[in-house]
């Protein structure tokens, strides 16, 4: 029995092996039908990216005018009264966690 079996094994092994890497080739982690969550996880990075972009400037224009050369009063005054923990008696102060 094993005889007759014999002359088709190599066969066989080569189709299991073109089965296998065909399943895996559209199922794996990238696979061609895992491509829409690889757009959608590219577009919210893409939008993560946007914001801490935004988030950087902001910070980078506000370091800027911290430097002695060109330093701002009134951020300067915001600054200190923030981590000092003093305001005017009119004003309204709502502390957020950073």
């Amino acid at each position: 029995m094993f005889a007759r079996i014999r002359p088709y094994l190599p066969t066989a092994a080569l189709a299991f092996l073109i089965f296998y890497f065909g399943f895996h080739a559209f199922t794996g982690d990238r696979g061609l039908l895992s491509s829409t969550q690889r757009d959608a996880t590219l577009a919210a990075k893409s939008q993560e990216l946007a914001q801490l972009r935004t988030q950087r400037q902001d910070l980078e224009a506000r370091a800027r005018l911290l430097r002695d050369n060109s330093l701002s009063a009134d951020l300067l005054e915001e600054r200190a009264r923030s981590l000092l923990g003093f305001g005017h008696p009119n004003d309204y102060v709502i502390r957020v966690k950073p």
